[in-house]
């Protein structure tokens, strides 16, 4: 049972048609059945104090409970209120009553040897990602869509733990006591369990489109953001565990390289600057032409700007796949499939026209190498703008793909001649059927090859076709774009399709710091709202890197994270000469590297204001 507030409350009961009233001091609680009210006493019949005094009231009243006093002393109402109703807990210093903890500049003599250290937890992750959680303003975003103040922490708690240290949801409880959020929060969290996080996570399922739609428009206002292109692409995440109960765990092509997992696919629509936009958990064995409908459904819808451009993967590069687009209202730019660059194979030989783009180092590193690249536009084309495009990396990356893949082939063809030249092997459809899987496993390199199989003798042979494996190691390190602007140059073309690398960033940052995978969740729905908290953190993420990026700062998350976490928040208990022990919550002092990370992210240095308390245990 968690605690979130203490209120005063007036209570009518009516007897023969008179009223009775009554005043109690409640606390609002999380039980198993939801939140409930505890009566903490009854003050009787007699108001407190005037109704408008109450909010002031409760105030006093909590921060006497946790032995902050104001310098004056309670206020007379605090008195009166202690005074008639003793079973209220008085605050928590026994024998100094209302004794204020002393000033900033008051002395106080301590005992040097006997001074400690307690309770240290780490402050610097959670201050930054609070500050940029209220500068979203995901609680306002949270509570439109109906979800209660608790909900909105449990959020917050949840969303957080994503972002800095990912844990199972039975774990977090455990990493949030070991931070420093019950003192930026302001709540208790000795008392959180697993099953209200589960349950939370339900909470969440039928709001998340709700949620995400308004975070975006709050993003485009808060940064400024360009709403003219867009970038979709999809990634596979997998499971540990059988998932019979969820119908979306199935077995499909695993960019995991976890093809004996079952998995689901995520597709993922973010902005120009990596902000997310849309995005939707598929079944595991879709394939990526089938989920764009359903993207560019969701993105029309949130959308503003009028025909704007849709960048997507050569995967989804078919026909129906850009008429729908354009149907749908949108432009398209795409890099077309592998076959259609062999019709344009003269121009791309030809050395007339190609132009060779200037590529800026980045700024953290000045000996950053870029490899080189030449484009051209292709000339007189009706319909779609085509540009052309060579890269000297890819050059050598498709090359080194091919020979690798020739290789295995060979090897495979030549263990499968021994199977079939000894007898192991005979039935005829067997052997075409181990030819099929070969020919299936390295499709670049085995249509390049007739492999023949004669049931008279019993032989299996192969040859090559020397002139298509020529016309294709021509074309390395070449592919062609292809997209319905008429209105961009050929740089700007390359220059907004290479922006999808935006989106395997985001892959990139879900999986490895934000640990999206692997998914241990069974249910479906609680799968699709572990994604979307992943998405959640991942906004956060973005957040902070953009506000870093616009102040000169390139660095990413994980090493501003690194950096942070030895900014803790620590109870210092100076036990004085006379007996009495004074106790400072507060925040260590931040090193150099900190506190220009705190300046250039324009959050406070002190994660939480300092707490003093008197004790008198040690008398």
């Amino acid at each position: 049972m968690v605690a979130w507030g203490v209120y005063i409350r007036r209570t009518t009961k009516f007897v023969r048609g008179r009223a009775y009233h009554s005043y109690l001091i409640v606390e609002s609680v999380q039980t198993e059945r939801g939140p409930r009210q505890r009566t903490i006493c009854s003050l009787g019949s007699a108001p407190p104090a005037p109704p408008e005094d109450w909010p002031g009231l409760v105030r006093e009243l909590e921060a006497a409970q946790s032995g902050q006093l104001p310098l004056t002393g309670p206020s007379p109402a605090l008195t009166r209120l202690l005074q008639r109703r003793p079973a209220l807990e008085a605050p928590p210093v026994p024998s100094e009553a209302g004794l204020p903890p002393p000033a900033d500049e008051e002395p106080v003599a301590v005992r040097p040897g006997r001074v400690t250290v307690e309770e240290a937890r780490e402050a610097g992750p959670v201050h930054v990602g609070h500050q940029f959680w209220l500068r979203l303003g995901i609680d306002e975003v949270l509570s439109h869509a109906g979800f209660s103040k608790q909900a909105c922490r449990l959020s917050e708690l949840m969303t957080l733990n994503r972002l800095i240290a990912p844990r199972s949801e039975h774990a977090m409880p455990d990493w949030f006591r070991r931070t420093a959020l019950a003192d930026i929060l302001g709540i208790d969290l000795a008392r959180v369990e697993d099953d209200a996080l589960y349950r939370h996570l339900d909470r969440l399922h039928p709001k998340r489109a709700e949620i995400e739609a308004a975070l975006a428009q709050r993003e485009e206002q808060l940064f400024n953001l360009d709403g003219t292109v867009y970038l979709y692409d999809l990634t596979s995440s997998y499971f540990e565990g059988q998932c019979l109960a969820n119908d979306q765990a199935k077995r499909g092509h695993s960019k995991d390289h976890r093809p004996d997992c079952k998995q689901v696919v995520v597709g993922l629509v973010v902005d120009r600057e990596g902000f997310p936009k849309a995005h939707e958990v598929f079944a595991g064995n879709r394939s990526e032409g089938t989920t764009l409908g359903e993207m560019l459904k969701r993105l029309k819808a949130r959308v503003g700007s009028a025909e704007p451009t849709v960048v997507v993967d050569r995967g989804m590069s078919s026909a129906e796949n850009l008429k729908e687009i354009q149907d749908q209202g949108f432009h398209y730019m795409v890099a077309s499939r592998q076959g259609e660059r062999t019709g344009h194979l003269d121009e791309f030989e030809a050395a007339e026209g190609w132009q060779e783009l200037e590529r800026p180092v980045s700024p953290t590193n000045p000996f950053q190498h870029k490899s080189r690249v030449w484009i051209k536009r292709a000339p007189g084309a009706k319909g779609p703008v085509l540009v052309l495009c060579r890269s000297a990396g890819r050059e050598e990356k498709d090359r080194a793909i091919r020979t690798t893949q020739e290789k295995r082939f060979l090897t495979g063809l030549t263990k499968l001649q021994t199977r079939v030249a000894s007898g192991r092997l005979k039935a005829e459809a067997k052997i075409q059927q181990a030819i099929g899987r070969l020919k299936e496993r390295y499709p670049r390199v085995a249509r390049f090859y007739q492999v023949t199989y004669l049931d008279a003798s019993g032989q299996l042979s192969w040859q090559v076709d020397e002139a298509k494996k020529h016309r294709a190691e021509e074309l390395d390190g070449s592919y062609l774009l292809k997209t319905s602007r008429t209105d961009l140059t050929a740089e700007e073309i390359w220059g907004t399709y290479i922006l999808l690398t935006r989106v395997e960033a985001a892959f990139r940052a879900m999986k490895s710091p934000l640990a999206e995978r692997p998914i241990f969740h069974h249910l479906e729905r609680r799968v699709q709202t572990h994604v979307f908290l992943c998405i959640l953190a991942y906004h956060l993420l973005m957040a902070i890197e953009k506000t870093c990026r616009d102040r000169g700062l390139h660095t990413s998350w994980a090493t501003l994270r690194e950096q942070l976490s030895t900014h803790q928040v620590v109870t210092l208990v100076l036990p004085t000469i006379d007996g009495r022990t004074l106790t400072i919550r507060k925040a260590t002092t931040p090193e150099p590297a900190q506190r220009e990370i705190y300046r250039l992210l324009a959050i406070p240095e002190e994660p939480i204001k300092p707490v003093k308390t008197w004790r008198v245990d040690d008398l």
